[in-house]
């Protein structure tokens, strides 16, 4: 299975978890007078179209490099980060409002049952931010990444919305509003994780180097090529699930330009065979002094 076909799987499964989850949390939130699980109700329905986006981005990055993108289509991967990193924002924006607003006002304290609703939700989607992050790691997706975070704020979201509910509850009539600071840190909790998705994304719109194991394992793989004496110059940009690397190969001095350029396309070669995630390859010859 392909990086593009294990993301494009891990993503379904995101998305018909998340639609479960907001079917259910809005089902307990408006039946059980909670209003921090109506709020985990809106992440969790914002889950379902971050999710579209991140499938698409995936599908689109993975297209062919062609005239008008030599490089392949990679960067639409941290460009739909971004739009992710906006639902996020405004889901939270939506629950902050909302929650101060039903603060001002009285209201039912949180159905007791609420609370067996959400220990099964914070199981499931604790083993799903597991499942994708781990699945972001084994193909290099940063939208995959940023879709397995949604899935662990959505899991705080609900443990905030838990102590909140539990606390209302043992305090009893007169304390629902403590059901709503529970829905504030929740939106607290959305934005510092949007920070975190989107830190990494910008990185990789600004080519910075973050890749030093992969340099060292190019360096090592380089070394290991017959003719190639060492290297010199390692620069890496990251395109949705593939690496771009400029590299400078020292080689011997004396050798004529036909066989240094053949030495070129065989490190070139020989690079893409041992690491899979790897894209286009640029070699620059330098002869040894």
């Amino acid at each position: 299975m392909t990086r593009k076909d294990t993301a494009v799987k891990t993503i379904y499964l995101s998305i018909l978890s998340s639609i479960a989850l907001a079917t259910i949390k809005w089902f307990a939130g408006v039946f059980g007078h909670s209003y921090a699980l109506i709020a985990d109700a809106i992440e969790s329905t914002t889950d379902v179209f971050s999710s579209l986006l991140v499938l698409f981005g995936i599908k689109y990055s993975s297209i062919p490099a062609d005239k008008n993108h030599p490089y392949g289509h990679g960067r639409a991967e941290p460009l739909v980060t971004f739009l992710v990193v906006g639902f996020l924002v405004t889901s939270a924006s939506i629950i902050t409002y909302q929650s101060i607003q039903n603060i001002r006002e009285p209201h039912h304290l949180p159905e007791a049952w609420t609370l067996i609703f959400l220990l099964i939700i914070i199981t499931w989607k604790e083993i799903s931010y597991r499942l994708v992050l781990k699945k972001s790691k084994e193909t290099g997706s940063s939208s995959l990444k940023a879709d397995a975070w949604h899935h662990r704020s959505d899991a705080i979201t609900s443990v905030a919305a838990f102590i909140g509910i539990s606390i209302a509850l043992v305090l009893g009539e007169g304390y629902g509003y403590v059901d709503d600071y529970a829905a504030l840190f929740a939106a607290a909790f959305i934005l510092y994780n949007s920070y975190l998705i989107f830190r990494p994304a910008l990185g990789e719109i600004m080519d910075e180097h973050l890749h030093e194991g992969l340099e060292r394992e190019i360096r090592q793989v380089s070394q290991s090529v017959e003719g190639i004496i060492n290297t010199e110059k390692c620069f890496i940009r990251k395109a949705g699930m593939q690496y771009h690397v400029d590299l400078h190969a020292i080689v011997d001095g004396n050798i004529t330009v036909r066989e240094g350029h053949e030495l070129s396309h065989k490190l070139k070669n020989t690079l893409q065979e041992k690491i899979d995630s790897i894209g286009n390859v640029l070699i620059h010859i330098e002869p040894n002094e």
